[in-house]
């Protein structure tokens, strides 16, 4: 399988191989990093690998590859996402100075992201790549990140812009700036988006970016008392 099939599976076996948890057909990123998982394949025997690693009461994510599950666990569907891909670097706008963020950012990090983006980002979800981004009046006011990954793809992740900048062409330079970064280093980025966040795709159609197919998305509560 294509890695961006699997894109959990891949980066845990790849680029985050260091930070994976592994059990039986199955790898996870540590809850206080993120809250996905990936199964190796749709047909490998991984009950004894999800019971292994998901705690009862607790939900992860998985991403174009749902396995067998144990018997009593909750699966939810969402729609599929729009998983793009950009082929050739693209223009970057004007704009104000974009600055590196790290722990000295975390708390601006976590508020911004709290508000705009709240299903997935985590107290160490900065440590899995570089994050970088816009102030504003001393105000974090946009941010992007890095994300999956593996050999050859850098996934583009957690563009937020806080409301009250909307309309700047923040998040749009951003992304200009750590795609052509990421070309820069070898490797092609890709994202991940709703098919209901309508701006946001057309924004990235705009750039460049052109969808490279639906991915499944679920997620997955492992019973309490089980």
């Amino acid at each position: 399988m294509h890695p961006l099939g699997n894109p959990f599976w891949s980066s845990l076996q790849m680029r985050h191989r260091a930070l994976a948890l592994h059990a039986s057909g199955v790898a996870r990123y540590p809850a206080e990093y993120a809250p996905f998982l990936g199964v190796e394949a749709a047909d490998a025997d991984v009950v004894e690998g999800l019971e292994s690693l998901v705690e009862p009461g607790e939900s992860v994510y998985l991403m174009g590859v749902l396995p067998r599950l144990p018997q009593g666990w909750a699966l939810q569907s969402f729609g599929p996402l729009a998983q793009m891909t950009c082929p050739a670097p693209i223009d970057m706008p004007d704009g104000p100075a974009i600055i590196g963020l790290d722990a000295t950012h975390r708390g601006d990090v976590l508020a911004l992201t709290a508000l705009v983006y709240p299903h997935y980002f985590r107290e160490r979800t900065m440590d899995l790549g570089r994050y970088f981004g816009i102030y504003e009046g001393g105000r974090l006011a946009a941010m992007i990140g890095e994300r999956l990954g593996d050999d050859l793809h850098q996934e583009m992740s957690a563009i937020c812009t806080h409301p009250d900048f909307t309309g700047r062409g923040y998040a749009q330079r951003l992304t200009a700036m750590l795609t052509n970064d990421t070309f820069a280093r070898g490797r092609q980025p890709y994202l991940h988006v709703s098919h209901e966040n309508v701006r946001a795709k057309a924004l990235y159609e705009r750039m460049g970016y052109r969808l490279r197919r639906d991915i499944p998305f679920w997620s997955l509560t492992r019973p309490v008392g089980s």
